[in-house]
């Protein structure tokens, strides 16, 4: 395998380039080094905590199972659906479009090889219903993932899709068309697998949803796409390694947290990705749940009022150019841009040479859309550092599972070493259970009547006036 020799992954290695975020509005060599040792603490921290975190072990495991799955069902099965949302559905979104591309669903079966994949991760009415007419049951199967079984918006596109299945196959054959991935030992989803005899792949306890990407949560259905899961892996495992430099400013995951860190305390609240490849538009909603669940903090970990993270922001280049890029030049000092920058494309698409006399239009003869869009990425840095606009840049070599796993991989230690620098837990979400609570509160589930009350006094007491 090519991830097993030295040399190839040292090709592959995704370097971090900060000469762009020195400046007037931004930062200088000397207040990196100042707060290096910090930094350094932060790293020792987070490798101390491996084992308990339980993501950073991740690329030790043993991805046998996910393969067999996958080669015993690949025939039979048309479309993989994905029913889950957040953390159960955006790293399987991104590996899917990253390493098989955007238009993977739309190739004929004989040129894929393996089934679509669909991911539902809204409980909107309509992505639903249109999903079921476009389904053809008999040829589909469903990935129902919740570590607790209680996510509300997946076990309703469970239940709905369930009961389209027993009416197209049967009530004795859902479980040639259902998978589970859940909590090893407890939860509602654990029962009802249980219940019926159907296949249930295990969430790791310690591991939470947004830093699941490489558990069965991502595997399964990147194994039933024909991804090289191994290769992730061991992408994953490099990234690894190189998070676990001791030298802050010489470990792209803690020289980036580090980045980040100092810039929201200099007034820059919203740091935006932006890939330069299509391929890894969905990358950049994957790190935006990371960085915005993981570092959105209200007290810090003594329990003081800490209120820190930023924003993230998606962006894509080269469309966002035309639309974003504005803001970004001329508008607040408040941001820090993280560009993605491919120097090798699967494919170059050379452009052809027409209308000679017309230089707006023949300068682009004999050029490549690689050698374009390559261009545009670095002439937008340029002109951002120009204006004053802090940014960095990540350069993948080419685009493939070893880069992506170690991408993952680095964006997740570099999360974890700004929390450490923050002095908050980036590792719970109490925001997010509110907003659940609510729910199971409004639906009327056993256990909220209290809450209910209270959300339907605040409902009489709001002023009609102020509803226009």
């Amino acid at each position: 395998m090519r991830y097993e020799d030295a040399a190839w992954r040292e090709k592959q290695r995704i370097r971090l380039d900060v000469n762009n975020v020195f400046g007037t509005h931004g930062l200088t060599p000397a207040e990196l080094e100042a707060e290096a040792p910090r930094a350094a603490a932060a790293i020792a921290a987070v490798q101390e905590r491996r084992a308990d975190l339980g993501w950073p072990l991740l690329p030790d495991q043993d991805v046998t199972p996910f393969e067999q799955f996958a080669a015993a069902h690949r025939d039979r099965i048309d479309t993989f659906v994905v029913l889950g949302i957040g953390g159960s559905a955006l790293g399987n979104i991104a590996v899917q479009t990253a390493i098989n591309g955007p238009f993977y669903n739309l190739l004929p079966r004989e040129q894929r090889g393996w089934p679509r994949l669909l991911v539902l991760d809204n409980s909107d009415p309509e992505l639903n219903a249109g999903a079921l007419r476009m389904l053809d049951l008999r040829r589909t199967m469903f990935n129902v993932i919740s570590k607790s079984g209680t996510t509300a918006e997946t076990m309703a596109s469970f239940l709905y899709f369930r009961q389209a299945l027993v009416e197209a196959v049967g009530e004795d054959r859902l479980g040639d068309h259902i998978v589970l991935t859940t909590d090893p030992n407890s939860g509602f989803l654990r029962q009802i697998g249980q219940r019926e005899g159907w296949t249930m792949f295990d969430l790791p306890p310690k591991v939470g949803g947004r830093f699941s990407v490489l558990t069965s949560v991502g595997l399964l259905s990147a194994a039933m796409t024909g991804v090289n899961i191994r290769e992730l892996l061991a992408g994953a495992a490099y990234g690894r390694e190189l998070a676990a430099n001791p030298d802050p400013l010489r470990n792209p995951a803690a020289l980036g947290a580090l980045i980040n860190y100092l810039c929201f305390r200099k007034g820059k609240p919203i740091v935006v990705m932006m890939p330069y490849a299509n391929r890894l538009r969905d990358v950049a909603d994957w790190f935006a749940q990371l960085w915005a669940e993981s570092l959105g903090k209200a007290v810090d970990r003594q329990g003081k009022p800490a209120r820190v993270g930023q924003t993230p922001v998606k962006a894509l280049g080269a469309t966002d150019q035309h639309s974003q890029v504005q803001l970004y030049m001329e508008g607040p000092y408040d941001k820090l841009i993280n560009f993605i920058a491919v120097e090798q494309y699967a494919e170059t698409a050379p452009i052809p040479t027409a209308y000679a006399d017309l230089e707006g239009v023949s300068y682009l003869g004999g050029h490549t859309m690689a050698e374009l869009i390559q261009a545009e990425q670095q002439a937008t840095a340029i002109a951002l550092s120009e204006a004053g606009q802090p940014n960095i840049t990540h350069i993948f070599p080419e685009i493939n599972a070893f880069t992506l796993g170690q991408f993952f991989m680095l964006m997740e230690m570099q999360t974890a070493i700004a929390g450490e620098l923050y002095d908050i837990n980036a590792f719970d979400q109490p925001g997010v259970e509110a907003g659940k609570i609510n729910t199971y509160a409004l639906l009327g589930r056993r256990g909220f009547e209290e809450r209910r009350a209270a959300i339907a006094a605040r409902a009489q007491a709001l002023d009609s006036r102020w509803v226009v």
